[in-house]
């Protein structure tokens, strides 16, 4: 992974990563420094409470064709309920339209696990994944007694029902099939479950698997700092992050870009203050200071990982996406932290806290300016 992030990387930000020594490129000034770092990131995929881990589905087909899907996870931008119908126009071989999914109700799918620890896709799409897999089946099975066609051969394709010779007149519609099995009294409902295999883990000796596979990746962050204010700007952001197989490359992408500045939020810029009574002052948008659209760094490359599905039998061989890129926002404290090294030509390593605001960048490189002169 992190070979990959190199290759990547432009000439002058290989010279900047270059181990410290004779090749390294000099700082910008006496005031305005550059820090850079590049960080990985190994995040395990799974609820560690073994019972959370569990979905279920619930799928309809309708008489005139009409596919719906219910499942137990919560629509919060994401792209979660894209996913989900993805998965399942996959398995009847219907295009995305066909299918559509209603709010996520407890009288239709019980006992749901919250929609957390990345997990939203992997157990909701598995569970909608195995109703429609149902479905399905029962149709091709009624098909082959129906038609007297060999089942081996029958599959759902671009919103059909097809023979492997290809021959146009085994060929059948969706709405024609659907139709068909609702006369023979055929179920076009089914509901779907998931629960992750494999993993258990022993709190109390700490001992087991709690997680069903790693999601992996890097990023490179470039700051410039004004050591006499504190202020800072990052100027580039390279990251390329592992989501297996991916089910939307675009929802993936647009996950990690949201993560990573979400991260960098978390520890750059917001900050929780109390007053001596004990209360919460930062508690609105004017004294919690969230990324803007003003603090995306001008350069922001975002690669999925190409090549590498999840070595374990996940939806599709795709990997979570959602919390593993918010950790790759630690690129960005560590290049503040490299830029403040500089001050003392990189022969301390500063204490930063977190979150890194101006007022402690300030503090930092104070305290390394007065360690150097005494």
């Amino acid at each position: 992974m992190l070979n990959h992030i190199v290759e990547r990387l432009t000439p002058q930000q290989r010279l900047l990563a270059a181990p410290r020594g004779d090749h390294r490129v000099q700082p910008s000034g006496p005031v305005v420094k550059r820090g850079l770092a590049l960080t990985p990131v190994k995040f395990g995929i799974s609820f560690t409470a073994k019972h959370l881990n569990q979905a279920g589905a619930l799928l309809h087909v309708y008489t005139d064709g009409s596919v719906m899907i219910n499942h137990g996870g919560t629509e919060m931008g994401q792209g979660l309920h894209t996913k989900i119908c993805q998965v399942v126009a996959r398995e009847l071989g219907l295009d995305l339209a066909a299918v559509r999914i209603s709010a996520t109700r407890t009288d239709k799918v019980p006992n749901t696990s919250p929609t957390a620890a990345s997990s939203g896709a992997d157990l909701n799409g598995m569970a909608a994944r195995d109703a429609a897999i149902q479905i399905r089946r029962r149709l091709l099975d009624f098909a082959a007694e129906h038609y007297q066609w060999d089942r081996e051969g029958l599959a759902l394709q671009a919103g059909a029902l097809v023979t492997a010779d290809g021959d146009a007149g085994h060929r059948v519609t969706w709405g024609e099939l659907i139709q068909a099995a609702y006369l023979a009294r055929v179920s076009l409902s089914a509901t779907g479950f998931y629960a992750t295999p494999l993993i258990h883990y022993d709190r109390d000796s700490g001992q087991g698997r709690p997680f069903y596979y790693f999601a992996y990746g890097a990023a490179v962050s470039e700051v410039r700092v004004d050591t006499l204010s504190g202020e800072y700007r990052v100027e580039r952001v390279d990251v390329l992050h592992d989501v297996g197989d991916s089910l939307n490359p675009a929802i993936d992408r647009g996950q990690v870009e949201g993560g990573f500045i979400q991260g960098m939020g978390w520890l750059t810029s917001e900050e929780l203050t109390w007053n001596a009574e004990g209360r919460l002052l930062s508690d609105g948008p004017a004294t919690y200071k969230i990324p803007t659209f003003g603090d995306l760094p001008p350069v922001f490359n975002v690669e999925l990982l190409e090549g590498h599905p999840n070595s374990q039998a996940s939806l599709y061989r795709s990997k979570a996406v959602g919390e593993p890129p918010f950790m790759l926002a630690i690129s960005v404290w560590s290049a503040l932290r490299d830029a403040l090294a500089s001050l003392v030509d990189y022969r301390e390593s500063p204490d930063l806290d977190t979150p890194a605001t101006p007022e402690r960048v300030l503090l930092a490189a104070e305290a390394l300016r007065q360690r150097s002169r005494s």
